[in-house]
C-alpha cells in the first residue's frame, strides 16, 4: 500500500515505525504472539522501516525471533518509573528512549510522550474498567494511563470490532479514531498433529483429555470450569481429565480437594510446538474467560479441528461465529452440560472439523498487519 504524501513523507520515503516490543520479552501469551507476528509481517513489508524497543529493566538482548530486518533500540529503564514519569510530567518522549520514528506503535495499552512521532495505541481490552476484581495491579494502572494513551495518540487499534465499540462509547472517540485490526492464527496451526508417544510421555499427557489455554489468573475463570467438573462426578458422568496449560499468573490456587487423582493437570507454560500438539490432540478445547478483547486459544483450536466450548459475548460470538458452543460465563451447570455433549471422537474427514478450519482460515496475520498499516497512514494524515 503506498504512501500518499504527507508531512514531509512520499512513495520513496520509507515510513519509519518503531514497535513497543516488551511483550516479546516474556512469556508469549496472547499479546507476545500479536507482536512477534506484527513484526514479522511489518518487517518484510515494502515502503517501511521497522524498528523495535522494551521498556524494562530485564536483559537487553534482542529477542531471538525478531526478524533481522528489524532494529532493535533501546535503553534499559523501569517500566514502573516510566509509566509514572509519562503520567506525572510527560517525560521523557520516545524518542530518547527508542530514537527518531515517524510513527511510534504502542502494542501493549500505555502510549508514551514524544516529541515528533505520530502515536499509535493498541489497546486489547477493557477489562480494567469491566471487571477491576480480576485484574493484576499493573494492569489496574491502566485505569489512568489508557485515557493519558488515548488523548495521546492519533489512531487506536483493538483487536475486535466488539471492543472498537466498547472503546468508542467509554471514551467517547469518534469511530475514524480507531480502526479495528483482528488477530490471527498462524498457518502452523493447521498442520499440527496429536503429542507422540515421547511428547505425551514428556509432558504427562492423559490418553484422553479436555484442555484449557491461558495464564492462570482469575479472568480466565477456571473456577467455574473446576466447578462444572465437580457437578459431573457428582452426577456419576464418565469425565475426561482437563489438562491446564498456561503459566502462571496471579490470584488464588484453584480449589482442587475432592477431585479424584488425575482430574485436573498443570503443565505450565508451553512452547509452540508443544501446546499445539496438546491442543491437536486433545477431545475439545474449554474456553470459559470472562471477558476477552479477541481470544487467540478457541481460534487456534478450530484451526487444529477440535471443537471447543467458550464463553458467550459480543468478541466470542464475532471471532468464533457458529463454530463454537457458547455459554453464560459464571454458569457451572450450563457448563457441564456442553462438557457432556462432546463428541467421544472425531474423524478428519467429518463436516465439523472442516467447518472449523476453514472458518479459523478467515483469520490471518497479513490481514492485521495490513489494517495496522492503514492505521500508521491514517495517523500520518490526522
Amino acid at each position: 500500500m503506498a504512501l500518499q504524501e504527507t508531512d514531509g513523507l512520499s512513495d520513496t520515503h520509507p515510513l519509519r515505525v518503531t514497535l513497543d516490543a516488551t511483550p516479546l520479552l516474556g512469556s508469549r501469551t496472547g499479546i507476545g504472539r500479536y507482536v512477534q507476528a506484527l513484526a514479522h509481517q511489518l518487517s518484510a513489508a515494502p515502503g517501511l522501516a521497522l524498528a523495535a524497543t522494551a521498556f524494562t529493566l530485564r536483559s537487553g538482548q534482542r529477542p531471538a525471533d525478531l526478524p533481522l530486518a528489524v532494529g532493535w533500540h533501546r535503553r534499559r529503564v523501569s517500566a514502573r518509573l516510566l509509566q509514572a514519569s509519562w503520567r506525572h510530567t510527560g517525560f521523557p518522549p520516545v524518542e530518547w528512549l527508542a530514537g527518531a520514528a515517524d510513527v511510534f506503535h504502542a502494542t501493549n495499552f500505555v502510549l508514551p510522550p514524544s516529541r515528533s512521532a505520530r502515536g499509535v495505541v493498541t489497546i486489547h481490552d477493557l477489562s480494567f474498567l469491566r471487571y477491576p476484581e480480576v485484574v493484576s495491579a499493573s494492569s489496574g494502572r491502566y485505569r489512568e494511563l489508557v485515557p493519558l494513551s488515548i488523548r495521546r495518540a492519533r489512531v487506536i487499534c483493538t483487536p475486535s470490532a466488539a471492543i472498537a465499540g466498547e472503546v468508542a462509547a467509554e471514551y467517547r472517540l469518534p469511530s475514524e479514531r480507531i480502526v479495528v485490526t483482528p488477530l490471527g492464527v498462524d498457518e502452523s496451526w493447521f498442520r499440527a498433529k496429536p503429542a507422540d508417544a515421547s511428547t505425551r510421555q514428556r509432558i504427562g499427557l492423559p490418553a484422553q483429555y479436555l484442555v484449557a489455554v491461558g495464564t492462570l489468573e482469575p479472568r480466565k475463570n477456571l473456577a467455574t470450569l473446576i466447578a462444572a467438573y465437580r457437578r459431573l462426578i457428582a452426577d456419576g458422568q464418565p469425565v475426561r481429565p482437563l489438562v491446564l496449560v498456561g503459566p502462571a499468573g496471579w490470584g488464588e490456587a484453584l480449589e482442587l480437594s475432592g477431585l479424584p487423582v488425575g482430574t485436573v493437570l498443570s503443565t505450565g507454560y508451553l512452547d509452540q510446538a508443544d501446546l499445539q500438539s496438546v491442543v491437536a490432540g486433545s477431545a475439545g478445547l474449554i474456553f470459559p474467560s470472562l471477558y476477552e478483547g479477541f481470544g487467540l486459544p478457541p481460534l487456534e483450536a478450530l484451526a487444529t479441528g477440535r471443537p471447543v466450548i467458550a464463553s458467550d459475548s459480543s468478541v466470542s460470538r464475532e471471532v468464533l461465529g457458529n463454530q463454537a458452543v457458547l455459554v453464560t460465563a459464571q454458569d457451572p451447570d450450563g457448563l457441564a452440560i456442553a462438557i457432556s455433549r462432546l463428541p467421544s471422537s472425531e474423524s478428519p474427514s467429518d463436516a465439523a472439523v472442516a467447518a472449523r478450519r476453514e472458518w479459523a482460515a478467515r483469520w490471518t496475520w497479513d490481514n492485521c498487519a495490513a489494517a495496522t498499516r492503514t492505521a500508521y497512514e491514517l495517523a500520518l494524515r490526522n
